[in-house]
């Protein structure tokens, strides 16, 4: 329990603070997540026109949302991307991408291969541990249930 003397620290520190630009955040976040789920569905409408179902254009989408989130890391625009639009550029696809790009990035000065190769597969690998488990996992139980 805080004593009076904290609590009239708190109370200091709380007038004195800044207030949270909230909506101005929550607007860009939008905007930008907005703007890369666009470029996201322009890509699923290209897979779309060329012969390819809904069902089918996912797949080769989130393969090429994911080249792009690495292509922007890997040329530095990513990373004033989140700047400006936080969550709106983290959560989506691409996110999850500069999210294993940007580490490796870190190991440029010791070469492309035992450098940023190396630290790449590094990150990528328990993710792709875990997520190859779960769809196993997940495939067997459905197997086990039937459908």
């Amino acid at each position: 329990m805080p004593s009076e003397k904290d609590a009239d620290y708190l109370a200091l520190a709380a007038r004195h603070r800044p207030p949270a630009p909230t909506w101005s955040n929550a607007v860009r976040a939008f905007a930008i997540g907005g703007a890369i789920c666009m470029v996201g569905q322009l890509v699923t409408d290209f897979f779309i026109a060329h012969g390819n179902s809904p069902g089918q254009a996912a797949s080769p989408t989130a393969v090429v949302m994911v080249g792009l989130g690495a292509l922007f890391t890997g040329l530095g625009l990513y990373d004033r991307v989140v700047k400006c639009g936080g969550m709106g550029g983290s959560l989506p696809i691409s996110g999850f991408s500069n999210a294993m790009v940007a580490p490796a990035m870190e190991y440029r000065r010791e070469g492309w291969v035992l450098g940023v190769g190396a630290k790449l597969f590094a990150v990528a690998g328990p993710v792709l541990a875990y997520g190859l488990g779960a769809a196993f996992v997940v495939g067997l139980a459905r197997l086990l249930v039937g459908s």
